[in-house]
């Protein structure tokens, strides 16, 4: 059996789920913002099955987060390039990589700093803000449908 989809829920977040939620594609994400490009990359960096893993690149071309590129003799080899769609997706990984040094390892415990490599400088915690830049939590969230009315508190 397999994993559910979201496809007739209208959240953003499901919808979102639906083309980076499966095992294995968000590292397959992470690898490609750290340089890897090759099928071979990506396998060797991940451990995943072969057949896995052609599937989850074939889904990430699919819905756009990533192209083919062909390489050398036409036909012969082909890079595996992060779009524009695909580089949005770098705050979302930071962030599950902040809340995973802090709640499963412990922040002085994690096993890689990540750091600003023109500066050297740790990273701060993301934050969700309004257009002012302030914190805004779960707590103050409002929401409505575009146009009508609101479907969450608002805040107050």
């Amino acid at each position: 059996m397999g994993r559910k989809r979201f496809d007739e829920m209208s959240c953003a977040i499901a919808q979102t789920l639906n083309q980076v939620g499966d095992w294995w594609t968000l590292l397959i994400v992470r690898d490609a913002m750290k340089g890897a490009r090759r099928f071979s990359d990506f396998h060797e960096s991940t451990g995943i099955a072969k057949n896995i893993l052609t599937d989850r690149l074939n889904k990430l071309v699919d819905n756009g987060i990533m192209v083919r590129e062909e390489v050398g003799v036409r036909g012969q080899r082909q890079e595996y390039v992060l779009t524009e769609r695909g580089e949005a997706l770098f705050p979302i990984l930071m962030a599950m990589q902040q809340w995973g040094d802090k709640w499963i390892y412990g922040d002085d415990e994690a096993p890689v700093e990540v750091f600003d490599s023109r500066t050297g400088e740790t990273l701060a915690p993301i934050q969700v803000a309004n257009e002012s830049g302030e914190e805004v939590t779960h707590r103050e969230l409002g929401s409505r449908e575009r146009g009508g009315s609101s479907s969450m508190r608002e805040a107050g």
